[in-house]
Formats: structure tokens, sequence, C-alpha cells
């Protein structure tokens, strides 16, 4: 396997040791005991993946992740450290770390993290997008990172909500790792993924016996995480009879394993995620209200991309260079049109949406700037047709209107039925409005 993984940690010991493990598993692996010799290796030669502990003995790993992600190459880093504070994990997560492992590593983790990231499926977070749902320049995330640096060291129970793509998963990982708690494990549940009869085992084990298929004793999520964290991702999704049994191990910290009398104790910190409006849930009776009021002593609300769309360019930056790596282009940015066309739109797949369109863009881009041709053709659509029913923002301009009809002419050799078709509207309105513009 041609995966090259660069540690760099102040101690030998730990390099040789992560070098060793990871060259077991088919990987390329060197190491750097300091940031000097990890720059010279870094323009030496192409790494897939960084490890990076924070201190250093020449200087701050944190600070040493934004040089890394200010230069030519995007390159996924994860963070490792014994000695993490909110303060590095919230900046770490900023300058676009991928996670934040503490020491004593979790090495099954991270062996699985390293796993999806060489397959090239970087998937693991609600986002998809792992570390970019959090680079931002708008003020409303700022105040997500003070309300994550403030949450993180408590042990309360926090939910995080927000429509799919916003980073939900990236948010809670990161309250984990500047928690107490950060050296025992982060166990993930999708609660949208597990069938009603499978989920009270997976959440307490079971009992050899306890069912037909129940061979040996299982441990089950809440045991897996214990002295850590658990994240209940989608937990609007949990049945009313699993909600009652989650409310009573979060009030009385017990719970026994299904076919087992014996009372186990747990000790662990809950956080929860959903797309749903749990309040409107509770007054619906689909979510129990003393659970709601359990589980959200602090509640943060990631805001879709389309209120964040000063952040659409700095995402667009770090997606092209992360396709332009991948795919062995050298594309520098999108053209004017394009760049009109993103601020417009409303992005209802956030961040995801965002990432695959310009993976599109980067595999047919022939140009040195991606334009409207390059793209899905449903922008293009969209935003016309929204302009020519008045309903897009001021943002939509004639100038833009006109730029768009002229791509789809172009795109038709000049035949406006075609043209038309392309656009998704009535010849007719197409002719009125190349009227009104003065197109011929």
């Amino acid at each position: 396997m041609d995966f090259n993984i660069l540690i760099i940690d102040d101690e030998l010991e730990m390099c040789l040791s992560l070098a060793e493990l990871f060259e077991s598993r088919g990987y390329r692996a060197q190491y750097a005991t300091g940031t000097r010799d990890a720059e010279t290796l870094l323009k030496r030669e192409f790494f897939d993946l960084i490890l990076l502990d924070i201190r250093m003995p020449d200087g701050n790993g944190v600070d040493f992740l934004n040089t890394i992600q200010n230069g030519d190459r995007t390159i996924p880093v994860i963070m490792i450290s014994a000695f993490a504070s909110v303060d590095n994990v919230v900046k770490a997560m900023k300058y676009g770390a991928v996670n934040f492992y503490s020491k004593p590593i979790d090495m099954p983790a991270l062996l699985e993290e390293i796993a999806i990231i060489s397959s090239g499926n970087n998937s693991s977070s609600d986002s998809g997008d792992g570390r970019s749902a959090l680079l931002t320049r708008t003020p409303g995330m700022e105040e997500i990172f003070k309300l994550i640096e403030k949450a993180a060291p408590t042990d309360v129970p926090v939910i995080i909500t927000g429509e799919s793509g916003t980073g939900k998963e990236l948010a809670a990982n990161a309250i984990h790792a500047g928690s107490t708690r950060k050296g025992s494990s982060f166990i993930k549940l999708n609660c949208a993924a597990i069938p009603e009869t499978l989920m009270e085992s997976e959440l307490f084990g079971h009992e050899r016996g306890a069912f037909t298929d129940a061979r040996e004793r299982r441990k089950g999520k809440f045991e897996q995480a214990s002295g850590g964290t658990i994240f209940f991702d989608e937990i609007g999704e949990l049945n009313s009879g699993t909600q009652a049994k989650l409310l009573r191990v979060l009030q009385e910290k017990e719970f026994e394993r299904l076919g087992g009398s014996e009372t186990i104790s747990t000790n662990v910190r809950v956080l929860a995620a959903t797309n749903k409006n749990l309040r409107q849930m509770v007054k619906q009776g689909s979510f129990r209200e003393d659970l709601y009021y359990r589980l959200s002593v602090i509640t943060l609300e990631l805001p879709p991309l389309r209120e964040r769309s000063g952040d659409v360019p700095v995402l667009t930056s770090y997606f092209l260079k992360l396709f332009n790596k991948r795919y062995n282009k050298k594309i520098e940015g999108v053209d004017e049109k394009t760049r009109r066309l993103f601020s417009s739109h409303d992005w209802p797949g956030n961040i995801r949406e965002l990432k695959n369109c310009l993976e599109r863009a980067v595999i047919f881009c022939e140009e040195k700037s991606i334009g409207l041709s390059d793209l899905p053709k449903q922008y293009s659509e969209a935003v016309l047709e929204r302009t020519l029913n008045g309903t897009v923002l001021v943002e939509a301009t004639d100038n833009l209107t006109r730029e768009l009809i002229q791509d789809a002419l172009d795109r038709s050799d000049g035949q406006k039925q075609l043209a038309a078709e392309i656009l998704n509207i009535h010849r007719k309105t197409l002719y009125n409005k190349m009227k009104k513009l003065g197109m011929n």
C-alpha cells in the first residue's frame, strides 16, 4: 500500500512504536521529533497523512498545523497529545485537524480512522467532510467555538442541532477532546442505523443465550464508553421504549444487560445530535419531555451553510486544494460567474453538497479556473429559474442572468429551444428575458 504517514512527536519511542505499527498494517511511515525536521521531510516528499503532537521542542504543534494548512497542499492532520487544553483543541479544529486523540491513544479507533482516510472515503463525521465543517470566517461560527470551549470542561450533557452536513459529529469530537474524559473512549451510536429490535442490546449489551444468536456475552455501548463519552447521533430517531430506558440510565446511572440480572454502574458523559426539531417533537408527544430536558443542559445550534455565506470562498479554496491533490490537477480557483452563482445558492445539502459539486467540477475542468459548464447543470438552472421568478436574492443580478443564458446558448450552439430546455424554462420565457436584457 503506497500510503505515506508522517509522525511528528517529540518522543522518539512513540515515533518508533507508531511507525512499526503502521508498517505492520501495510502503510509507509516516517517520523520527525521536531517541527524543523518535519519541514525538511515535507519539502522532500509527499505525505498522505500527518500525526502531529502539540508539545514540540522547537515549536507548538497547533501553530505548525496552521502552517501546514496554509501551504500549497492539503494534507489530513490528526492531532495527538497528553497535554491538550480546550483552547488547543478548538484551535486545532479551526485550523483544519481531522481529529484529536489524547494519549494514551485509542489505537483501534486510530487505525480505523486511518483506514477510512487511506481508502479515500474520509466520511466518518456527520458532515462527510471531516475538518472542513469548522473552517470559518463568520461571527456565528466563532460563537460556536466559544460555546465549545465553555462546554468541553464540564461534564453535563450537550445536544448539538443542525441540518445534515453542518458538522455535528466534529463538534462532538471537539467537546470530548477538550474534556476531562479525553483519555477515555469516545463511542458513537447512530440511532438511525440500528433496528429497533437490536437497540437495547446495542446500548446495554446482552448475556449469552439472551436471544437466539446470543452465543456469548457482549458489552454494550455504555460499558464500552465507561469513563468516557457516548455520542448519540440522530437521537430523534429513538422510539419511546428506548427513550424511557435511556432516561433511566441517565437518572440512576445503572443498567442491566439484556437477559441478565446483574446491575452495572455506568460513568459516562452523554452528547447527542439531531437534525430534527426536538422541541416540536416534545409538543407532538414523539420525544419525551423529561429526556429532552435531561439532555439539553447545553445546546449548540450549528448554522447551515446558507447562513455562513462568508465561508463559501474559504471552503471552496479548501476543497480545490483537496481535489487538486486527489486528481492531480492544478486548478487555481473558480471564475467570476461561478463565484457569483455560489454566493447566491442556498446549499440545502450544506458542506457535503458544496464538496460534491466541486469534486465533480475538478474532474471535468480542463482550464485553470472552474466555470459554469464544469458544474452539474442543476446549479445554473436553479439560479436562473429563481431569478426569472423574482424570488432570488439581490445577488442574482441581470448580469448573472445574462451570463447564465449566454452559457446555455453556447452549450446548445445557439439553439434557443435547446437552451430553454437546458435552463428548464419555457422557450417563450427565454425569449422575453433575452428581449428585456437586450440579447439578440
